[in-house]
Parts: structure tokens; C-alpha cells; sequence
């Protein structure tokens, strides 16, 4: 089986790359952190449904594009890059396939805070053994302070109800996986935008007349960053190989890549900060936009530990 990303695939996933390289500078991110509860801008996000990624899961007798994960996966790396605040993972990968294109929606299928649910126009929420689909205007959610401030979070009533969407548990795992190897995707092009921001710092920054590239220790700690993301990045794509084409080692594909791109993104976030040293803790500087966002999403959907006992589970 060949996971190299096809012609289609890589003209999808530019095409994203173009928009997010115009719609979604650090400035833009900076500006969800001070958005106003439900007024972040969807101008990026009105590009990517009118690209049709929001519908990329959905069949296409229902208005959707009918493609599968092996083509949503390299657009959601291309969102990590730019660490996009939308809710494109929980929208996309895991509520479009069972509901369709029903707008911006947020989900948290095990905790209790919803990141952007603030912003959000429908919340996806497990509730016992059913998932429900809720109208966000109907609801009174209490916003949470959240480590990435782009993605405000909230909360609910534990006793909110609402109309059931399925109560299958099998759809319910499948949901769960998607959710995973979403964010799996995410924290690869997160990780790989501190790469490249690291590699530039330390080509310009000097000390004793030479860059501090030059130093052996830095080499080090870029080498070790970029040899933990190479080797996730192929476990991604096999996972989303693996989710679309249902095959029986789907959830054990999905937790290795869950767990190599959570411990791969959490390297390089502590590589890029060692290499920047001061700088890199200030809130003026752009690295600490993508090393929140890789602190909250590494434990979302399941952290490392957990995947990786998955792993351990199924292989016996």
C-alpha cells in the first residue's frame, strides 16, 4: 500500500495552503484571542466551505464532496501550520460525516469543556450512551479560560438535552477516531511551523560573532525535533489511510498516530523553546501561538498515554 498523497490530494492541499498563506496570518490568530465571544471572523472559514472542505466527508447525494480522510488529513496539517482557531477538526472530520454540512460546530465527545463553543453555531455533545446535536443560540454556556485563548471554550449543563443523533456505539467509536487523527494531522503542521520558526531564528540569531545554528547543542536539539516529526508524519497518513478504506487495524493505526504526533509536537514545541530561550516566553512573539495550541490539543482526543495503551491492547 503506497500513502504518498496523490495528484488530487496535493492540488487539494495547496489550494488550502494558498488561502491560509493570505487569510491566516499570525496576526489573525492573535486577533481570535481578543475576538469578543461569538464574533471571531469566518472569513477563512467561508473560503474553506465554499472549497467545499467542510463537506469533503459528506456523500455527494447529500451536497457534499464524497472523498474520504486520506484527503481532509493534509488540508488539517495545512491548518496546524497556520494554527487556524476554528473548530475545522470537530466541524469536518467528525460531525459532517454523520450530520452534513450544518455550519460551525464544536464538540468534545469526553470532557467537560467545548473548546469554541463560544463560537460555534452547533455543539455536538455526548451525553451517556448518545450523541446530540444542539443549537448553540439555545443555549446558556459559561465561558472557560482555556491555555489557547484563540479556541474559547465553555461549558454546559450536565443535564442539557437535545435531539439524538445516534446512540450506536460503533458510531460513536468511529467518531472518536476521526476526532484523533484530525488532531493528530493538526499537531503535525503545528509542529512543523515551530520547526521552521526555530531553524529561521537560530540562521539569524548570533552570539560571539556566529549563529547560533552553528552550535553543536542546537543542532542537536533540531535534529532530534525533526527526526521525532519524520518519523510521525507517515504514521498520520497511514491512519488516514487506514480510516478510509475501514480496515480492521484502523483503531490501533489511529492511536500510534495520535500518540507519535502528540509526543512529536510536544518535542519540538520544547526544542523551539530551549533554542529561542528568552523570547520564545514572550506573548509578543509568535512561537507561543502554535505551542499553546500544541499544549491544549496533545491532550485532546486522547493523550499520548492513553493512545498508547490502546496500542499495547490491540497488538496482544
Amino acid at each position: 500500500m503506497n500513502f504518498a498523497l496523490s495528484d488530487d490530494q496535493i492540488a487539494f492541499r495547496d489550494a488550502a495552503r494558498e488561502l491560509f498563506a493570505k487569510e491566516m496570518t499570525p496576526a489573525a490568530v492573535r486577533a481570535a484571542w481578543d475576538a469578543p465571544a461569538g464574533e471571531l471572523d469566518r472569513g477563512v472559514w467561508n473560503s474553506l466551505d465554499a472549497m467545499g472542505v467542510l463537506s469533503l466527508l459528506v456523500p455527494e447525494a447529500d451536497g457534499g464532496l464524497g472523498l474520504d480522510e486520506t484527503f481532509l488529513v493534509p488540508v488539517l496539517e495545512e491548518a496546524g501550520r497556520v494554527a487556524l482557531p476554528h473548530p475545522l477538526v470537530e466541524t469536518a472530520m467528525v460531525a459532517a460525516p454523520m450530520v452534513g454540512a450544518v455550519g460551525v460546530v464544536a464538540t468534545n465527545l469526553g470532557g467537560a469543556v467545548i473548546p469554541c463553543a463560544c463560537d460555534a453555531d452547533q455543539l455536538l455533545l455526548r451525553r451517556g450512551p448518545s450523541l446530540l446535536l444542539l443549537e448553540r443560540a439555545a443555549l446558556e454556556i459559561v465561558s472557560v479560560d482555556t491555555v489557547d485563548g484563540a479556541r474559547r471554550g465553555g461549558r454546559l449543563p450536565d443535564d442539557v438535552t437535545g435531539p439524538v443523533v445516534t446512540a450506536k456505539h460503533a458510531d460513536i467509536e468511529a467518531a472518536l477516531e476521526r476526532g484523533a487523527l484530525g488532531t493528530a494531522a493538526m499537531l503535525i503542521g503545528l509542529a512543523q511551523t515551530m520547526l521552521d520558526m526555530t531553524v529561521a531564528y537560530v540562521t539569524e540569531r548570533k552570539q560571539f560573532g556566529v549563529a547560533i545554528g552553528s552550535f553543536q547543542a542546537v543542532k542537536h536539539h533540531l535534529a532530534d525535533a525533526r527526526l521525532a516529526l519524520e518519523f510521525a508524519r507517515p504514521a498520520v497518513l497511514r491512519a488516514a489511510w487506514s480510516v478510509a478504506h475501514d480496515e480492521p487495524t484502523r483503531s490501533r493505526d489511529v492511536s500510534m498516530a495520535k500518540a507519535m504526533a502528540s509526543d512529536a509536537a510536544e518535542l519540538v514545541g520544547r526544542k523551539a523553546l530551549q533554542c529561542h530561550g528568552a523570547i520564545g516566553y514572550t506573548v509578543e512573539y509568535d512561537l507561543h501561538l502554535f505551542l499553546k495550541r500544541t499544549w491544549a490539543l496533545s491532550r485532546s482526543w486522547g493523550d499520548s498515554a492513553h493512545h498508547t495503551d490502546n496500542v499495547a491492547a490491540l497488538l496482544v
